[in-house]
């Protein structure tokens, strides 16, 4: 990707060359969300941006490109769908003239079923349209896996009944939908994919409980998986 080419540029001439800045829009993982309780009846969520994918990817890059800073823009926001990034992206995006946007959403939206995948295909599209007229490259994230049980770990009834209809969009193939109608999108813009919900359906048919691999055992990753995440992300951006 070009991404690598301004980075070595940068390491080469560290006080003439321009800075690297790379943009990260999605929801609640993307912003290094992890365990949820209730507290009455509000849901109480654990932010770590620290333990965030977008920080290992900072991580990983410093310790290859030790003389290179390399700029990290978090604007992942819990509860966020395509259609809502692609109405703030003007605002939390642009003005930081990213070199590199990774976008990141499924998981919010297909809780609309199947009724609002053309509505979040459209977003997609909309916003790899405006990553292309900010002269920036592009990757979308595919999402992890949802829950496709009812964790014993989660205790109070609300979370529980979360649980027990995020298991039907996992398992009656409804993410597996977004997430196909994503793919689909991207190569129409000729955008890379990084392809994590794959990874995630491999360690399930190879008998992980991905279920117990989620934080708050509905939708958010646990740390350690962030790293995967990461390496996946720059594996793709050292792709040729």
């Amino acid at each position: 990707m070009k991404l690598i080419e301004k980075i070595r540029a940068k390491q080469d001439d560290l006080f003439g060359a321009p800075s690297v800045t790379i943009a990260f829009l999605g929801d609640s993982v993307t912003q290094g969300c992890f365990e949820c309780s209730m507290n009455g009846t509000k849901i109480e969520t654990v932010y770590e941006s620290r333990n965030s994918f977008s920080e290992k990817v900072k991580q990983i890059f410093g310790l290859l490109y030790p003389t290179v800073q390399v700029n990290i823009i978090n604007s992942g926001i819990g509860g966020d769908s395509a259609p809502n990034g692609l109405a703030r992206f003007d605002r939390d995006i642009t003005p930081f003239s990213p070199d590199l946007v990774v976008v990141g959403y499924g998981l919010n939206d297909s809780g609309a079923g199947l009724d609002g995948i053309t509505r979040y295909t459209d977003a997609l599209n909309g916003i790899f349209q405006k990553i292309d007229a900010l002269g920036a490259e592009a990757i979308f994230l595919t999402p992890n896996m949802m829950n496709t049980n009812v964790s014993p770990s989660l205790t109070d009834e609300f979370l529980r009944n979360l649980a027990k209809n995020f298991a039907v969009t996992q398992n009656a193939g409804i993410l597996d939908r977004y997430v196909d109608a994503a793919r689909e999108v991207a190569a129409q813009n000729g955008v890379r994919v990084c392809d994590i919900y794959k990874k995630w359906k491999t360690m399930s048919s190879c008998g992980v409980n991905v279920t117990e691999m989620l934080a708050n055992r509905l939708n958010h990753p646990v740390r350690e998986l962030h790293w995967m995440t990461a390496y996946s992300l720059i594996e793709m951006i050292f792709k040729e």
